[in-house]
């Protein structure tokens, strides 16, 4: 009995697995977040902001995968990417990183430089310093961040046009956020990481209780840290009460693994930061206080 041939994927479906589609749309989900908690309302610039990000993180995601195709053949979740199979040619890869990365940075132009500089930042130290520190040190994960915090700085920033205490707060959440966040990817994909070569959980007992507590550690910074625009006036009750339970259920599951060192608890972890992170962005939203709207009307 002959084997059943495999469908080959749409070119579609291939550049959304290459440019990692779904990763991408939670990206753009904190830039909106960071745009409108800074006052922004123009829908031509949300516009700008949702495409121009799309296309940024894409080409920063394409070119990761460029980076790694030879390592992504290795491990069990990423040898299906276009580049191991074939379906894509290394040619054609480079081209749509160019275009997506050239046209994002252009939308994101429109809407002020600052923007625009800070796509590119954010491509630059995501491709240039974070992939290639994977295989070299787990500091990787806290030059990651950085990048990785950019999203709502980058949206606070198109909306007011300025640096400021407003998109550093929202960057700092961020920033914050992505440590046990990524650091849960990393306990789960353990295995797979060590066969590229990639040590990136804290300690270098890997999967140990050190990494656990240090997980637990910048899970419980986080309340406070996500409360500062509660602290601050800028946003009200709301925010305190689900900012605070939302920390206290993610510092919970922190615990949990640092008690067990279970990968099936690094997995309930992990799927929780991907929740946590929108809600708590848009309570902020939705919870601004007049005192806040008063700060953004007299920012120049």
């Amino acid at each position: 009995m002959s084997e059943t041939p495999q469908k080959t994927p749409s070119k579609f479906k291939t550049y959304l697995v290459f440019t990692k589609f779904r990763l991408s749309f939670l990206v753009i989900l904190s830039a909106l977040s960071g745009y409108l908690f800074a006052g922004g309302k123009d829908l031509l610039e949300i516009t700008y902001l949702m495409l121009g990000g799309t296309l940024v993180t894409g080409a920063s995601n394409g070119a990761n995968q460029i980076w790694e195709r030879h390592l992504d053949k290795i491990m069990n979740r990423t040898n299906r990417r276009p580049l191991p199979t074939g379906q894509m040619s290394l040619q054609e890869a480079y081209i749509i990183v160019v275009l997506f990365l050239l046209l994002g940075t252009y939308l994101l132009w429109l809407i002020n430089l600052k923007s625009a500089i800070l796509g590119l930042l954010a491509f630059v130290s995501y491709v240039f310093l974070y992939t290639p520190l994977k295989q070299i040190t787990p500091w990787a994960v806290f030059v990651g961040a950085f990048p990785g915090a950019i999203p709502p700085f980058l949206g606070a920033i198109a909306a007011t046009d300025a640096f400021g205490f407003v998109p550093g707060v929202l960057f700092f959440v961020q920033f914050t956020w992505q440590f046990p966040h990524f650091w849960a990817i990393a306990w789960v994909l353990y295995d797979d990481y060590k066969k590229a070569g990639f040590s990136l959980l804290p300690s270098k007992d890997g999967k140990s209780k050190a990494s656990g507590f240090q997980i637990m550690a910048y899970s419980l910074a986080l309340i406070p840290f996500s409360l500062m625009p509660w602290i601050l006036g800028w946003t009200g009750i709301v925010t305190l009460i689900s900012a605070s339970l939302l920390g206290v259920w993610f510092f919970y599951l922190s615990y949990k693994l640092y008690h067990s060192c279970e990968t099936s608890d690094a997995r309930k972890l992990m799927f929780a930061s991907f929740v946590y992170l929108p809600i708590i962005q848009f309570i902020y939203v939705f919870d601004r206080t007049d005192h806040f709207i008063e700060i953004l009307n007299k920012l120049p």
